[in-house]
């Protein structure tokens, strides 16, 4: 598993711990991989009654590491990236996330298949796809537009506009917005040591049946969107936006129509 990632245990709770805050906590390709292999177990294993995903208290995760994304981008629904993607959204328990500083890309739209998510205020969430010259991901293009509505989703979706906890949790993308990372991870702790103490399999039943409306069409949304990412990953709109957030200038779109 990536030396970037730790797992703790405390009755019953599973937390993985994004531990790479020198990067701001970006995804690598092995951290994907690592992600999806501790999921895979814990719901295997009867012990583990609920998942926390954290990043600490002052960073959830920057999203793609970009440099390890150009150099092996994601090709297929079998890459890292979709093994994660597949382990959270087949994950049977409760998964509880616990959201500070920024999430951004894939930091933001996994929240979508937790299901309890808890922000700081000043967390800054956004999913900037079409500034890279790329498309959403994880189911995002269906989901958000029927939780948020059209013209909402279209500011986070088209403009990539970022917004902060306290709009996550008054949308309803997150449950409740603390004053700072280390009362959020708190929340987050309590909230899922209390399945700890309810029947495991009436959680789980409960879960499914909540998750099964729309579930297959959810699942072909992802794929669509995973083949297309794959495609405009190599487009040159996404090639120029990527290479100049390598070299830390502005992308120029102009001389595309």
């Amino acid at each position: 598993m990536s030396e970037h990632l730790l797992v703790e245990r405390e009755e019953g709770l599973l937390t993985l711990r994004l531990n790479r805050l020198h990067k701001k906590n970006a995804l690598t390709r092995a951290m994907y991989s690592g992600m999806a292999e501790v999921l895979d177990q814990a719901d295997r294993d009867a012990s583990v009654r609920a998942v926390l995903i954290t990043g600490g208290e002052t960073c959830f995760t920057s999203g793609n590491d970009v440099a390890d994304f150009i150099q092996a981008p994601p090709a297929g629904l079998n890459s890292e990236v979709f093994q994660f993607m597949r382990a959270l959204f087949e994950f049977s328990k409760p998964v509880v996330a616990a959201v500070s500083g920024p999430a951004v890309g894939i930091g933001t739209t996994l929240l979508l298949h937790c299901d309890l998510v808890y922000v700081s205020r000043e967390a800054s969430l956004k999913m900037p796809f079409v500034n890279l010259g790329l498309c959403p991901e994880y189911g995002s293009s269906l989901i958000l537009p029927r939780l948020l509505g059209h013209a909402r989703a279209a500011e986070l979706l088209l403009l990539g506009q970022g917004f902060t906890g306290e709009q996550a949790a008054a949308w309803g993308i997150a449950n409740q917005a603390l004053a700072d990372g280390a009362a959020t991870l708190a929340k987050a702790r309590e909230m899922a040591l209390r399945f700890q103490q309810l029947a495991p399999s009436a959680v789980t039943d409960s879960k499914r049946l909540m998750r099964a409306p729309g579930r297959e069409e959810l699942r072909r949304v992802i794929e669509e969107e995973g083949a297309l990412f794959g495609q405009r990953l190599r487009s040159p709109e996404a090639i120029e936006a990527l290479t100049a957030f390598m070299q830390r200038r502005p992308a120029d779109f102009s001389q595309f129509g």
